[in-house]
């Protein structure tokens, strides 16, 4: 499983016309699932997010947590990042894990992050959105947590 996490002063999702989830300050999350992936993942990636250490504390170092700072989520899927681009020049999405599979360990991953106290919304899966955001910093991390399968 996959993240982009991206510390935001807010960030928001549409369909079409209709706004479908936002968050204030916080971070927007875009999570891809990978073949092999698990509740096992979707678990221990939710709980990596919720605790990791990218907002400032009062002398400016990244000491606090989502939690920490009483900040808010946004979770959008994003099979792309599952996408590899070493040869050619069309990436390829073999990794990708299929949408039946991928469902329910994104919705997996928002409750758990809702479990540990992050007031969580999402985008709506499958779907084409428009996700816009006011990336605070910029601060942006890329997270993997490996299926147990070893695919990741």
């Amino acid at each position: 499983m996959r993240a982009v996490v991206q510390r935001v002063t807010n960030a928001r999702v549409t369909v079409g016309e209709e706004e479908v989830g936002s968050s204030g300050y916080g971070m927007l999350v875009f999570l891809g699932v990978l073949t092999g992936d698990s509740e096992r993942e979707a678990q221990r990636l939710a709980e990596r997010i919720a605790h990791f250490r990218f907002f400032a504390d009062d002398e400016g170092r990244m000491n606090l947590s989502v939690i920490d700072v009483g900040g808010q989520a946004l979770v959008i899927s994003q099979f792309t990042l599952a996408a590899d681009g070493r040869k050619g020049r069309r990436p390829s999405f073999d990794r990708a894990a299929a949408p039946e599979c991928a469902e329910p360990l994104y919705e997996s991953f928002v409750s758990a992050l809702r479990e540990l106290g992050v007031p969580t919304e999402t985008g709506r899966f499958g779907a084409s959105m428009v996700v816009e955001s006011a990336n605070l910093g910029p601060v942006t991390f890329s997270l993997e947590e490996p299926s147990a399968s070893g695919s990741a």
